[in-house]
């Protein structure tokens, strides 16, 4: 075969080859699905601007008991940990050795009384006496004297059987609040006194106190921030989330904001009173406070996980007209729960993508569900 024949033979080769790959080969596949998202549809609803702190509970009230006198311990009459009420007798200090005091002071004052009257009656017969020049003056000036001694000997008398009545009443150690005792550090039969330190403390625990600080600058902002919105900065409501993230069921407001500054925080330290019947709130405790302050103001507000942070800033994604994708450039404010307030770019209406961005890009047309929020925000 010459080489013009073989050229001919290849080139009809090749045309078959094309012709059959034209009409029956492969071709691009179908497209799939449009991928699928959930959306929330944004509207307006009330928003109430918010401050967190840490603070910490302090009790209302709050007695470290002491000894006053010195003797053995022979009763405690308190469950540790329990609630007690005010009067309640908790310590008995052994009481023998000063109710014989008391009763050896009684028998003084008894002593004094009967020399006072005797005083007493010898200075009324001098004086008869004196009238008729029967007795001396100076007699009866000494008589007058003796008088007046018999009369301070009682006044010392009955003040000694009040030390000593005191004495006794102090081995009796009562609360003087109503509350929660904690720990006793002595046992019965241990011999105590005021040099022993504290035996127990009691505390209030309702109500009871959450305190936390706030520095110059968030405080000053927070005054403005009321009053711009014509607000009484006193009213503020005052929230506290345990540390299992459970909100406590009562509120509270300000009471009390210090009139000095810690000069090593630069902080002003703020109370709040709130009821605690259950003793869910502990003395020492952390919590998170919450500051809602101002009239609440209509807002929209997005699921956290909606947004996407870049360099330029934060944006999420929303759905047009046709359902496709759009990237949206927003200004992120507050965090509420799980959801943070968009103060620009976004308007009610708008669906924003909450679950499944990863699949999606701008332009992209996706079929939408709605989303369904957590049971807790």
């Amino acid at each position: 075969m010459t080489d013009r024949a073989f050229v001919a033979v290849l080139a009809a080769a090749l045309m078959t080859l094309l012709t059959a790959c034209g009409a029956g080969g492969p071709t691009e596949p179908p497209a799939g699905p449009p991928p699928s998202v959930t959306v929330i549809q944004l509207a307006a609803e009330p928003v109430t601007e918010t401050r967190e702190f840490v603070g910490r509970i302090t009790a209302a009230e709050r007695v470290d008991l002491r000894a006053r006198v010195q003797g053995f311990l022979q009763e405690l009459s308190f469950t540790e940990g329990h609630r007690v009420e005010a009067g309640d007798r908790l310590f008995l200090i052994e009481p023998d050795g000063y109710q014989a005091v008391v009763a050896q002071r009684a028998a003084d004052v008894e002593r004094v009384r009967a020399e006072a009257t005797n005083a007493n009656a010898q200075l009324r017969r001098g004086e008869e006496l004196l009238e008729t020049n029967a007795i001396p003056r100076a007699r009866v000036d000494e008589l007058r004297a003796a008088a007046a001694v018999a009369a301070a000997s009682i006044a010392q008398a009955e003040a000694a059987l009040k030390a000593a009545q005191l004495s006794l009443d102090y081995t009796e150690i009562r609360a003087p609040i109503s509350g929660r005792i904690g720990l006793s550090r002595y046992t019965v039969g241990n011999l105590i006194g005021p040099e022993s330190g504290v035996l127990a403390t009691l505390v209030q625990q309702d109500p009871i106190y959450v305190q936390f600080p706030l520095t110059q600058t968030e405080l000053l902002a927070y005054r403005k921030q009321v009053l711009d919105q014509g607000g009484d900065a006193s009213a503020a409501v005052i929230q506290v989330q345990l540390a299992d993230g459970i909100w406590y069921a009562h509120d509270g407001r300000v009471d009390f904001v210090d009139v000095t500054v810690d000069p090593g925080t630069d902080t002003v330290l703020l109370r709040s009173r709130l009821p605690n019947p259950d003793d869910l709130l502990v003395p020492g405790q952390f919590v998170a406070v919450i500051v809602k302050s101002g009239e609440p103001e209509m807002g929209l507000l997005v699921p956290q996980s909606s947004l996407q942070m870049d360099q330029l800033g934060v944006s999420v994604l929303v759905l047009d007209e046709e359902g496709r994708v759009q990237v949206r450039r927003i200004t992120a404010g507050q965090q509420i729960g799980s959801r943070v307030v968009a103060r620009s770019g976004l308007e009610p209406g708008d669906q924003v993508v909450v679950e499944g961005m990863q699949k999606v890009r701008p332009g992209q047309l996706v079929t939408a569900t709605p989303w369904q929020p957590p049971l807790r925000d």
